[in-house]
């Protein structure tokens, strides 16, 4: 197999875009017509400049105003307008003035944009008031006050002294804690204010020395903020990925009183999302340390009375077919206009379906299609914003790249009438199905019994010259994640190639209920494993076209610590790995981590701050670790490994590499120096891609 034709594969497929964001407003036309005009940014992966190139397009939706949920038509797209150089961008809600926060030269420009060209530049650099705005989506925020005369945004603290000067030479070198992994250099963030009339920026005043704020948004009459405040004492543990932090959601007011807190101690809170009546503020809520992704809860804040009640509850053990609870955020507008019902999408077995809760019964109902034709089913839907009561969303298959659809949340008891706007320009003729696995009784979890989980099938719906197709088992990272039945481009060009790809939720991935995530819970190395193990068989007796010869395994993180262990304790089964940032020793991978708190959970321990590790910690962490069964690993081994990473050490890689090599088994180390632990650079995922398919091509 030639390396140019999966490069040219790899370009094609990574190059399809994808809608990121929306935006709704709407105008009342004459003939008893009304429009609805929708903005969308899209992203796009452009290999020959190595970088994702953003853009904008716009449609007008044409109803009746006497009947608002029928659309009469839609008008031709206007043509795709570049975003370059754009970190944030927020439209206000009435005058359609469009901010954007935008890089150039070394400089953090802020930009107010009308019908009439641009209205006012602040270069934000120049003022030396705060360090870097916050782009992320952690911290980062960039919010209209109501009267839409003020700003507000998320920045890096001054490294200057109140008077302006630098920071003493004694402390030129004193270590400044971050916020871990994809958050390097983010430490001290500062709310800040811009008022547009008179073109000065504040820095807000009375956050509690003791939490990193984020996630601002202006309350009702625009004279105080809420935020997020994450606690950093005694010191920060990583957060991307990462909902079980002690957090809290705080008010403060533009005079510069002390913030007050607003929910419980000891919890974990993100997300707040204020009513478009001003009356209810909704939040996630969640616990503090164990799993790193759970099933949240959503809560509602009664702005007048101060109360908060639970509008979503966490769902331990979803019955077949219903509602699986809350495991991603909210996007920045999920609100139908009457303020009593929510939106959202989550994590639902092996789907990612969207939501509706309605707010005075607490009914929650799915709005996605329920077609009866299944090759017309999309396997997830991903809301990117809800205004005027019309959802825009991105919904894709494993054979469907994301597909830009609308559609106006529905009467009580009626289905949504979804429009397409935008198709993909490719889509593809692979086959995929769901299949649900249940654990044989002797590894069924004695303190949560009776759960099961799945996987995702994806193969070539006519196979290129043989009758028995390879299969490449590819299990996701988290571990408490999803590999929903979405459009993925590793599985579509693995499949595209021949391959068949089965993408495994065993049990600890989210969208089966909290007790299937507390589950794995001192069981990583063993139940996971057995789950990969029970998928793949499943696989096999289902499938008569897949070789049981020709098997292969491949995964990041999680997902890289059990391809290992797989190749390790069943070393007859398969014949190639590939592994990205690889946990392979979790008892010396406990003080590089930047989620040490995860390394105790992981194997039952309880964590604490104060923890000192102690030989039997230490034992149960190797005891679980795929290192353990180095000398048992026959099948070929690919590692690629990110120098950046920070919360798998690239040296834990590094120790299965010389573990293999000083058995003469084959094993070849990919090393990307400038990347991270999701190895997200362009240059490194197509590097990736091409190594990972000719390593499987020479060794099935």
């Amino acid at each position: 197999m030639e390396a140019g034709p999966i490069t040219a594969l790899y370009a094609e497929l990574s190059g399809l875009p994808a809608p990121v964001s929306g935006h709704v407003s709407e105008e009342k036309l004459p003939a008893g017509l009304q429009s609805y005009t929708v903005d969308t940014e899209w992203s796009q992966s452009e290999l020959v400049r190595g970088s994702r190139l953003r853009y904008s397009q716009r449609w007008t939706l044409l109803t009746d105003s006497d009947h608002l949920q029928s659309i009469r038509a839609v008008l031709p797209p206007a043509p795709c307008v570049p975003v370059s150089g754009e970190l944030l961008s927020g439209l206000s809600p009435k005058r359609g003035l469009r901010a954007v926060i935008r890089e150039t030269g070394g400089h953090q420009l802020l930009e107010i944009w009308d019908s009439h060209g641009l209205r006012k530049c602040l270069n934000l650099t120049a003022l030396k008031l705060h360090g870097r705005v916050y782009d992320d989506a952690q911290f980062g925020c960039l919010s209209w006050s109501e009267c839409e005369d003020k700003l507000l945004y998320v920045a890096e603290k001054s490294k200057n002294t109140n008077n302006g000067e630098s920071a003493s030479v004694k402390d030129r070198s004193v270590y400044c804690e971050d916020w871990g992994e994809a958050l390097t250099n983010k430490s001290v963030p500062v709310i800040c204010v811009v008022d547009l009339q008179s073109g000065c920026v504040s820095v807000l005043q009375g956050v509690p020395p003791d939490v990193s704020p984020g996630q601002a948004l202006w309350a009702p009459g625009s004279q105080s903020v809420f935020f997020v405040g994450w606690y950093h004492e005694p010191f920060r543990l990583g957060l991307r990925f990462c909902t079980n932090r002690r957090s809290a959601l705080f008010e403060l007011q533009l005079d510069g009183s002390c913030a007050e807190c607003l929910s419980g101690d000891n919890l974990s809170v993100s997300c707040p999302r204020l009513s478009p009546d001003g009356s209810t503020l909704i939040y996630l809520q969640g616990r503090v340390f164990g799993p790193h992704n759970q099933c949240q809860s959503l809560q509602q804040l009664d702005l007048k009375s101060r109360k908060t009640s639970t509008l979503l509850d966490v769902v331990n053990r979803p019955q077949t077919g219903e509602f699986a609870g809350v495991y991603e955020g909210l996007p920045p507008c999920c609100w139908s206009t009457d303020s009593q019902r929510v939106v959202f999408s989550s994590a639902n077995r092996n789907w990612k379906d969207l939501f509706m809760v309605d707010r005075r019964s607490k009914k929650v109902t799915s709005l996605s299609d329920s077609l009866s034709d299944p090759s017309q089913v999309y396997g997830s839907w991903k809301l990117l914003t809800v205004q005027k009561d019309l959802m825009v969303v991105c919904c894709s298959s494993p054979n469907t790249p994301p597909t830009l659809r609308v559609g106006f949340l529905p009467p009580s008891g009626e289905a949504v009438t979804w429009h397409t706007l935008q198709r993909p320009v490719i889509t593809f003729d692979f086959h995929w199905t769901v299949l649900d696995v249940t654990p044989p009784p002797e590894e069924d979890n004695t303190h949560y019994s009776g759960l099961d989980f799945g996987a995702v099938l994806v193969k070539p719906s006519h196979p290129l010259h043989e009758a028995k197709i390879p299969l490449v088992v590819f299990i996701h990272g988290g571990p408490h994640s999803q590999f929903p039945a979405e459009w993925n481009c590793t599985t579509a060009g693995l499949t595209e190639l021949g391959f068949a790809v089965l993408m495994v939720n065993y049990r600890g991935s989210t969208g089966f209920g909290q007790d299937n995530i507390l589950s794995l819970i001192g069981q990583i190395g063993c139940q996971d494993v057995k789950d990969v193990q029970n998928a793949v068989l499943t696989a096999l007796r289902k499938e008569f076209t897949l070789d049981p010869e020709r098997l292969a395994v491949i995964g990041g993180s999680h997902g890289g610590f059990l391809s290992c262990h797989l190749v390790g304790q069943y070393p007859e089964f398969y014949r190639a790995c590939a592994a990205r940032n690889p946990v392979i020793n979790a008892a010396t991978l406990l003080g590089t981590s930047d989620i040490v708190d995860w390394r105790y959970s992981s194997v039952g321990l309880q964590y604490s701050y104060d923890q000192i590790p102690t030989a039997e910690a230490l034992a149960a962490m190797l005891e679980k670790s795929p290192i353990t069964h180095a000398a048992k690993i026959k099948a070929p081994v690919l590692l690629m490994l990110g120098a950046r990473d920070r919360r798998v050490s690239p040296h834990q890689g590094l120790e299965l590499y010389k573990a293999l090599k000083s058995r003469a088994l084959p094993v070849r180390l990919l090393w990307f120096p400038e990347d991270g632990h999701s190895l997200s650079r362009l240059d490194t995922q197509a590097d990736c891609f091409l190594n990972t398919v000719l390593w499987l091509h020479q060794h099935l």
